[in-house]
């Protein structure tokens, strides 16, 4: 996983029904290979899956340094979790992520700058965090906003 020549997986996309969890993934193999770029592993939107689950970060790390598949990472994941929530609190959990938007005064400029440099100043579609999150991995590597 080289993360300076391509960006992780869209926040959105799931495994095991968590959204979050494959581009974390992504972002611990990438820091493993020592090629993780601007992106950064355990940041703060992580951390939001690493608290639901009940997983710590650095045993994660170890797993996947074993050179894990997802599949084989989600079932080590669903045997050593904290916190054993069922598919329908994963589902609703997952499903809040997505919907989530930035609550503070402070989080809202942040990401109204960030999408005004990124050339997105007239888009009305960004939202949420995982709208930014898209928009600034497509910007990143080439992309119009």
């Amino acid at each position: 996983m080289n993360l300076t020549q391509r960006p992780p997986r869209s926040p959105r996309v799931r495994l095991g029904g968590y959204v979050l969890l494959p581009r974390l993934l992504d972002k611990c193999r990438a820091e493993i290979a020592g090629t993780l770029g601007e992106y950064h592993y355990n940041c703060p939107m992580d951390r939001r899956f690493f608290d639901f689950a009940g997983v710590d970060h650095e045993a994660l790390k170890t797993q996947v340094a074993q050179g894990l598949g997802d599949g084989s990472v989600l079932a080590w994941i669903l045997e050593n979790r904290r916190h054993k929530h069922s598919e329908w609190e994963i589902a609703q959990w997952s499903a809040h992520r997505e919907g989530a938007v930035p609550a503070d005064n402070e989080s809202r400029s942040f990401i109204n700058e960030k999408v005004a440099e990124a050339g997105g100043a007239d888009r009305e579609d960004i939202g949420t965090w995982f709208d930014f999150l898209d928009l600034d991995d497509h910007v990143t590597f080439g992309g119009k906003a």
